[in-house]
């Protein structure tokens, strides 16, 4: 969780002293958003391929205005971004060893709405607009807190393909807990992420299930769609909410509540 944030902070107190950088990239899906959100249009450079893809990304008609842009070192050579938000450390190496001298800004996916807001003061300090990621942070506090928790206690699994189980200290974990939820997982003592098989899942028999709402394409997904656990009723959060923390969170938040709320 923010395993880097001590080289993020010293970075970022240097480059305070600095003009705020001209051309701004991504190479992460997630990284796109808080761009997007924070940077001058005329800031960015370029953001990831998937971001103009609706069905990976919350902000595919924003991003749809941005060049689309692989993570190659030959790639970013050629943009040569002043600042790179990359996903992990290491994201850029191949790029930074053929010669890439821009500043780097690991984000690191979120487990928490604490670690969004901590990458939105980030992300906003970098880009020269500090003043946006508190405004930023205060309308998702003003969303988040209107939303109802409509869960009322219910027993929830976030169950994917190749039986894969969401436990606590997650990012969907914290969702479920927003919106009234109790996640299996964390009822049945399992990590932030475990494998229950589905004779298990038959037995433990959650008032809902979560998961992404696509048609099983593979043996791995067909496994959701079985007859034993069919009548499990479904709430579904789709890839471009889930897979990413960020701006979005709040409407993630909202997309469960309002489909429990229609569930008595």
């Amino acid at each position: 969780m923010l395993r880097p944030l001590a080289c993020l902070f010293f970075m970022l107190a240097a480059a305070a002293q600095s003009m705020p950088p001209r051309r701004v990239a991504s190479i992460n899906l997630c990284a796109d958003q808080y761009l997007v959100a924070l940077a001058d249009p005329g800031q960015i450079s370029g953001l990831t391929r998937l971001s103009h893809r609706p069905d990976m990304s919350p902000i595919a008609a924003e991003a749809a205005r941005f060049p689309a842009i692989g993570a190659s070192a030959e790639t970013l050579l050629a943009h040569r971004p002043d600042l790179l938000l990359t996903g992990w450390p290491g994201q850029a190496d191949a790029a930074i060893h053929a010669g890439l001298t821009s500043r780097i800004l690991v984000l690191p996916p979120a487990n928490s709405y604490a670690d969004i807001k901590t990458q939105v003061r980030l992300v906003a300090q970098a880009v020269g607009h500090p003043e946006r990621g508190e405004a930023l942070i205060r309308r998702m506090d003003k969303a988040l807190a209107a939303i109802p928790k409509s869960g009322r206690n219910r027993v929830a699994a976030d169950y994917q393909r190749r039986g894969y189980l969401s436990g606590g200290g997650t990012l969907m974990d914290e969702m479920m807990r927003r919106v009234g939820l109790v996640n299996l997982a964390t009822k049945l003592h399992r990590p932030a992420l475990s494998n229950l098989s589905l004779e298990d899942m038959v037995a433990a028999r959650p008032d809902f299930l979560i998961t992404g709402g696509k048609p099983a394409r593979d043996i791995g997904s067909a496994m959701l769609d079985h007859p034993a656990i069919a009548d499990i009723p479904r709430l579904y959060l789709p890839g471009q909410l889930a897979d990413c923390g960020g701006p979005s969170y709040p409407q993630a938040i909202r997309t469960l509540s309002d489909q429990l709320r229609q569930k008595r």
